[in-house]
């Protein structure tokens, strides 16, 4: 299979341009999946279910979230009845939604999606690496297995905490991506087992800004401890990151992983087919 993840889309410039580029690369890329984490997507914080509704239309078969997963109340109720929604894994029993499941691709394989948050500088969650574990655990991957493949979206700040998850899971799972920190690094890689791991893919965003807020008020904030106005997005020309993996039919693993740029400020990588 050949599937795309786009980091954190952050506000209406980052939205509008995964809205707008989307279909396009579905098409030209061939895309059997697309992955997205939308946890910022609404003014900068959470994701409201109009805002979800569009980019499932736009072609985005599952939407991960974070931290911010609760930011718009209205969320919980739809997120209750979208089964393509998830939030991290690791919340409490009882919390709304869901951390994990499968989704079919449209042609009909299967895919299971998995969201999950680290503790390092986050909240004090469950264990994220058990919680992975037991999410896995019931499925098998490969052309005799219960999924295709599994993608693993770990929310976390710690550039450690991370690449433990990856290693810890690798030859497990199709992919290990990080988000949160809306920066994207360049440490994308195929690991030794057959995983495709990158620590963060960085956001779908306006760069010109502080990981994707108006860049005055936020960094206001660094010079002095005084409480300011809430943060805004920015709203310049928006750069789509993130990464193409292709997988193995056979096993489920991935044999590819390049990473996408698109648009704004940043230097441009597409992958080639």
């Amino acid at each position: 299979m050949r599937i795309l993840f786009l980091g954190d889309v952050v506000g209406r410039s980052g939205r509008d341009a995964v809205v707008t580029a989307l279909p396009g690369l579905r098409r030209d890329l061939a895309l059997d999946f697309v992955l997205v984490n939308a946890e910022n997507a609404s003014h900068g914080f959470g994701l409201a279910p109009d805002m979800a509704r569009a980019l499932f239309a736009a072609g985005a078969d599952a939407i991960t979230l974070g931290n911010h997963a609760w930011d718009r109340k209205e969320i919980i109720p739809y997120i209750e009845a979208e089964p393509r929604l998830f939030r991290p894994l690791n919340y409490p029993p009882g919390t709304p939604g869901r951390g994990a499941g499968v989704v079919e691709t449209q042609a009909g394989r299967r895919v299971l999606v998995i969201n999950v948050m680290g503790r390092l500088f986050m909240e004090p969650l469950d264990d994220p690496f058990r919680a992975l574990q037991q999410a896995i655990a019931a499925h098998r991957m490969g052309a005799n297995g219960t999924v295709g493949a599994i993608l693993v979206d770990f929310h976390a700040e710690a550039s450690s905490e991370k690449q433990a998850m990856g290693h810890s899971f690798d030859g497990k799972v199709s992919l290990v991506i990080g988000t949160h920190t809306h920066v994207p690094s360049a440490d994308h890689q195929m690991l030794p087992g057959g995983t495709a791991y990158m620590t963060d893919a960085g956001m779908c965003g306006d760069y010109d800004s502080v990981i994707g807020m108006e860049k005055g008020g936020a960094a206001l904030r660094f010079w002095r401890k005084v409480p300011g106005e809430r943060l805004a997005p920015a709203e310049g020309p928006a750069t789509l990151c993130g990464l193409l993996i292709e997988t193995d039919d056979a096993t489920g693993l991935a044999r590819r992983a390049e990473p996408l740029r698109l648009g704004g400020r940043l230097s441009q990588a597409m992958p080639i087919l």
